[in-house]
């Protein structure tokens, strides 16, 4: 089969690889019909290169069912299905507390095993989950970058008449305002510095949407609710910069959740640090898309509301390309010379 390989930073390969087979009683072997291109993917091809040289890449898909090992029940072969990619120990203090975005091993394909950037990619029978004739291909790819979100709203304080602050339109951004939506949110600001993602933010269901290139986030939110800030703050554009502007968005007593992750080292001046203390904020990080029973309530509350189309993921999707691109995509990511969405290949196009 064809695959995309990560061999260092900036170093991806389009060329062959063994077609998974199974070896184990539980495993699931699946024709990925459609996965799509993470922020961390980006981050990794990069900055930081692979955790194990050669390995195929990529972690957000959705297929067919091809193949399954003699001891799967409930999944049969024709299935469609999504996959969960998330590995986790079972062992360790977070893991027996059913805390399993915690563990110490957390893992996720392609990092120390065969990706989905593949014609076929296999996984335990416990890491798929079927979906809905309804959910088309493009929608169940995105059920794990929506799991990551809503994963992060659960840890929040979110209440039905409660305002929400987003700052980050990229992927995650836009699944968010869809999820404060969802979660009761009155009133969604949507920030970013591109017009477009503010664009795409507002056709997904933000109320105002604010420009921080020229004038600061905060001055621009307190000008349009008499000073309040929001109930919640989400920090979802993982940059050094908005890390830090994210503090002055709440209210006092307000919170803050980081769903980015910068990569780089955050300086944070007095201004905004202060905005912890003296407004007495909860600041929560949140990590990965599981919990317990595994892969968790995100998974089933996010198919749920994609089934309804109370997140809808089209907007989103900028371009839907050839396996073979993937090398070409990930080179003109980084360099920025156009506006990229989300990103989905179709491995079976070649």
């Amino acid at each position: 089969m064809r695959a995309l390989k990560l061999y260092g930073k900036q170093d991806i390969r389009f060329e062959d690889a063994e077609k998974p087979v199974i070896k184990n009683k539980n495993d699931v072997i699946v024709q990925v019909k459609a996965v799509g291109i993470c922020g961390s993917d980006i981050s990794r091809f990069n900055k930081l290169g692979p955790y194990a040289e050669g390995t195929i890449f990529g972690h957000e898909f959705a297929g067919v069912v091809t193949e399954i090992g003699q001891e799967v029940e409930k999944i049969s072969i024709g299935d469609r299905v999504a996959g969960c990619p998330a590995f986790n120990c079972g062992k360790c203090d977070s893991c027996r507390q059913g805390e399993p975005a915690r563990c110490e091993k957390l893992h996720v394909m392609g990092a120390y095993q065969p990706g989905a950037y593949a014609e076929y990619a296999c996984l335990p029978a416990e890491n798929i989950v079927s979906i809905p004739d309804h959910v088309d291909f493009d929608t169940a790819a995105m059920i794990e970058p929506s799991s990551v979100v809503v994963h992060g709203f659960y840890r929040t304080k979110l209440q039905p008449g409660s305002t929400v602050a987003i700052i980050g339109c990229g992927n995650i951004g836009l699944l968010a305002v869809q999820w404060a939506k969802i979660f009761g949110a009155k009133t969604v600001y949507a920030i970013d510095i591109d017009d477009e993602k503010l664009a795409i933010a507002k056709e997904v269901g933000a109320d105002v949407v604010i420009n921080s290139r020229k004038k600061a986030a905060h001055e621009q939110l307190h000008a349009l609710n008499e000073g309040q800030g929001v109930d919640v703050a989400f920090e979802s554009a993982g940059s050094p910069i908005t890390s830090a502007q994210v503090f002055a968005l709440p209210k006092k007593g307000g919170q803050v959740v980081f769903l980015g992750i910068p990569y780089a080292d955050i300086h944070i001046d007095r201004f905004y640090f202060e905005k912890i203390v003296r407004n007495e904020l909860t600041v929560s990080g949140s990590w990965n898309a599981i919990s317990a029973p595994f892969p968790g309530k995100e998974w089933s509350t996010s198919l749920h509301y994609m089934g309804t189309g109370q997140v809808n993921v089209k907007p989103i999707i900028s371009h839907r390309l050839q396996l073979r691109q993937g090398p070409e995509t990930f080179e003109r990511i980084i360099n920025r010379k156009e506006t990229f969405g989300k990103v989905l290949f179709y491995p079976e196009l070649g």
